[in-house]
């Protein structure tokens, strides 16, 4: 009775303090907030007290109602919101637990403990704890002193280990160091030679071996920042004029977001990073918003190395799944990350502790204008009358960047009012490298896994594969997937002089194992329609998908990365909607087998003809490495498109009014 008397006596302060927890409404996609983080935090740490558990947070984010209940909500805004509720994986006594905490009830309600394979989201705190293992582990000592180093000028870092077949395994890192002592790129300055691991349960160094003694890459002309950098310098670039203030050309209600003819909702999550839900477009011609997108997000990335040496082995992260793209997304710098028309918002995800950490201007929201025609027509052969009309691009970005470890992603979703969707990425930041004792081609006689970028450093090999996860509603729920083959056909009419043609043979996709694609095979356009919705021709209304360059793994089927790595086997997929079926890699990624990824769920092959379906794309980056990408690499840009397909019964931007423009003396109209 007194324990029942104290656990209210709390939550009642709790509310008196935090009333916005519970008297708020939020949308139902609203990530959570800081004031829930900190109910979840409570209610979890009433349940199993500190005193007598060793409890860490490892991942609390919204448990997002079912799709119907999120729309019957929409349907009826003023109505009582679904109950928010929050899933939080925890290690408890060396066991991972997944827990559902309903914040209105004040209770966990859900409660398993998790027996499976792999491990949950590492956090940052056991991170940079195992890292700093190294700084006071003696013979870790003894190796820098016998390298004539100095120790105050290494830095520890981790990196998860995969699996290779072990039975059993235990929750470890490998901690590799680097060495800065002129310059703060520390990536490209390895302590090579050493192989350490250490146990986070029971946070101490278990393995070590110092095996050689590889000379260390120089730092010399590897410095980056403005302030240090020395002659000669590059290009001159001059900067973007400015906007005026406050005129960002899109309104924010929460945190749904409207702009020209497209309103979406814009969460933000610690495993995934930005999360877009519910895009629907303005129909001029019908009157109202069509839904095209219920939510989308990157689900995983898939960053498997290619040197197999003992010490690199292992290098095949999930940066997703292991890390967190949101743990890992950093503050955007003004007038450099994002344009002086942005608007700047804030994410937080749950620490270690479960208190709330706050990144601040983690996305950026603005409107584009980048100097591209969104379309024009000059009406040539009228020859007594001059006819041009042209219409600039405009459109509106979201951005995250996610730095994890030595790369920096910049992730872009980008509207367009044509009805295009277009998803960006960027990849920047260091080369992985590995420090060997060749200064030129010419001396090295073994295979060694990468390009000689500078002296003795070799740039690794590697692929980056993103998986996102695309749950269209095109027009409804009822969807299907179908593949538009381009057929080669002989001319059959002796009277034409022609040979071939080719013409469309549309396909559509039963199960899902008709809907697993690798692109690059066969020319075809693979389209998501409503079949149940047509236009006034007759035509399935759709959105289709622009893909990228086509890249698929180069790893065997059997090898173990590959394994973890199933969902990169096709660059589409297509399953039913499952709530649960969100991350493609598993829940549990850490030493994960390949149990539970997108290629074990398909396996089911599970009807999707005319069914609520999730569209998944992997878009690929075969990267060998070159000496432009030392010290610090150019953006390597890639993406892909979902265009409007028979959605409209006409092009949606053809009445769009030419843009006020300012006048400039070297302009002219």
């Amino acid at each position: 009775m007194a324990s029942t008397l104290r656990v209210a006596l709390f939550f009642f302060i709790f509310s008196f303090f935090f009333p916005t927890s519970i008297s708020s409404k939020p949308h139902p996609l609203d990530s959570l907030t800081p004031s829930e983080f900190l109910l979840v935090q409570a209610i979890v740490k009433q349940s199993y007290p500190s005193s007598n558990h060793k409890l860490t947070f490892q991942y609390v984010g919204l448990e997002e109602p079912e799709k119907p209940v999120v729309k019957a909500w929409l349907s009826k805004p003023t109505s009582i919101p679904p109950p928010r509720q929050a899933l939080v994986v925890i290690r408890l006594d060396k066991q991972t637990r997944e827990l559902i905490v309903d914040l209105s009830k004040r209770s966990i309600i859900s409660e398993k403990v998790y027996n499976g394979f792999g491990y949950p989201l590492l956090t940052i705190e056991e991170q940079e704890a195992a890292a700093d293992l190294a700084l006071k582990y003696e013979p870790f000592l003894a190796s820098i002193r016998k390298r004539g180093l100095n120790i105050s000028e290494v830095v520890c870092s981790t990196q998860t280990i995969g699996w290779y077949g072990e039975v059993k395994t235990k929750r470890e890192l490998k901690v590799t160091c680097y060495y800065l002592n002129g310059t703060v790129n520390m990536y490209v300055r390895p302590i090579e030679g050493i192989s350490m691991s250490a146990d986070l349960e029971e946070m101490k160094i278990y393995k070590y071996i110092d095996r050689a003694v590889p000379p260390l890459p120089k730092a010399e002309g590897t410095e980056y920042r403005a302030s240090k950098i020395t002659p000669p310098f590059g290009p001159i670039l001059n900067a973007a004029p400015p906007t005026r203030p406050g005129q960002t050309g899109f309104k924010m209600d929460g945190n749904v977001i409207s702009w020209a003819n497209w309103k979406f909702h814009l969460g933000f999550d610690a495993r995934v990073g930005p999360v877009i839900s519910l895009a629907s477009i303005y129909d001029a011609e019908r009157k109202k918003y069509r839904q095209v997108m219920y939510r989308s997000f990157i689900s995983e990335l898939f960053v498997p190395y290619q040197d197999v040496t003992e010490e690199w082995y292992h290098i095949t992260f999930f940066d997703n799944g292991e890390f967190g793209f949101g743990i890992y997304a950093v503050p955007l710098e003004p007038l450099n990350d994002c344009p002086s028309n942005a608007v700047f918002v804030d994410g937080y995800y749950a620490g270690q502790d479960g208190k709330p950490v706050q990144v601040s201007d983690v996305m950026c929201i603005f409107e584009r204008h980048p100097g591209d025609v969104m379309w024009r027509h000059t009406e040539s052969e009228i020859r007594d009358q001059k006819i041009r009309e042209v219409r600039p691009e405009v459109s509106l970005v979201v951005r995250m960047v996610a730095t994890v470890g030595n790369y920096d992603y910049i992730l872009d979703w980008e509207f367009k009012p044509s009805g295009s969707i277009k998803f960006g990425v960027g990849l920047t930041g260091v080369l992985e490298v590995k420090a060997v004792p060749y200064t030129h081609t010419d001396q090295i006689k073994e295979e060694v896994y990468g390009t000689l970028i500078a002296d003795n450093t070799i740039g690794t090999h590697h692929d980056h594969f993103l998986t996102y996860h695309l749950d269209l509603d095109i027009d409804g729920d009822a969807n299907s997937f179908v593949k538009t083959n381009l057929v080669t056909r002989r001319v059959t009419d002796k009277n034409i002089p022609r040979k071939s043609y080719w013409n469309v043979e549309h396909e559509t996709a039963k199960t899902e194992a008709d809907a697993k694609i690798k692109l690059g095979l066969s020319p075809a356009e693979l389209v998501v329609v409503n079949p149940n919705k047509r236009t006034k021709p007759g035509n399935k209304v759709g959105y289709r998908l622009l893909p990228g360059a086509a890249a698929g793994p180069l790893l065997s089927a059997d090898d173990y990365p590959q394994i973890r790595a199933g969902f990169t086997n096709y660059n589409v997929w297509v399953t039913p909607y499952n709530k649960s079926e969100k991350w493609a890699g598993g829940r549990y990624v850490d030493q994960s087998r390949g149990d539970d990824t997108l290629a074990v769920w398909t396996s089911r092959n599970r009807a999707i003809e005319n069914k609520d379906i999730v569209l998944w794309y992997t878009m690929g980056f075969h990267h060998v490495p070159c000496q432009e990408d030392f010290p610090m690499m150019p953006t390597l840009s890639g993406g892909f498109e979902l265009r409007p397909t028979n959605f409209f019964e006409y092009s949606p931007v053809l009445k769009t009014k030419p843009p006020l423009h300012l006048s400039w003396p070297n302009c002219t109209a």
